[in-house]
């Protein structure tokens, strides 16, 4: 095998192995792992895993929580409490272009949260805690829960307050990155 061939079997080898990495979102209500769906929605992965490695949902917390429809997090603002007037209007200072596909957003769908431009997601994310079709097509799906549905399920049945607040913080400790392998 020619160095150059060999080199492009190394480098579509290791977006294998990319391709199969998951998170690991450990919240205060425990811990859910979502698959990526790279093949629908690229940017959008890529865009969720380098805010990850980089710890920007740490410390972060769920913001809106409709039971029978999502839990939303990803917002900076929602480290200060200060904030709270402001939260869901915060971002990473970028946005991802949209890559609406054919995904159904059923429970446990990790989607991008989103303006009224579909071209403005940045940060903010949301899992279905129901089937929402009313999103498809509309906002980008781009993973699922593959453990951690009894996590969801506390997190979306919490009491809320105005604004879909939960009264208690639902707290994001960390978003790793992982081997899906290593996740067990």
């Amino acid at each position: 095998m020619s160095h150059s061939a060999r080199d492009k079997w190394v480098q579509s080898c290791e977006c294998c192995f990319m391709d199969n990495e998951i998170a690991v979102i450990k919240t205060t209500e425990g811990e859910m792992a979502v698959e990526f769906w790279p093949d629908v929605a690229p940017k959008t992965v890529e865009n969720f895993k380098a805010l990850a490695r980089k710890g920007f949902y740490d410390g972060t917390c769920f913001h809106r929580v409709i039971k029978d429809f999502m839990i939303q997090g990803g917002d900076p603002l929602t480290k200060d409490p200060a904030q709270e007037r402001n939260w869901g209007t915060g971002g990473p200072g970028h946005r991802v272009k949209a890559e609406f596909n054919d995904r159904h957003h059923d429970r446990g769908v990790l989607s991008m949260a989103r303006s009224q431009d579909p071209d403005s997601a940045g940060s903010q994310f949301f899992i279905c805690h129901g089937n929402s079709h009313f999103l498809d097509k509309q906002y980008t799906a781009f993973g699922k829960l593959i453990r951690g549905d009894d996590v969801l399920e506390r997190i979306a049945t919490t009491a809320t307050r105005p604004q879909d607040r939960p009264i208690k913080r639902i707290g994001v400790e960390s978003i790793q990155i992982v081997a899906a392998e290593a996740a067990g």
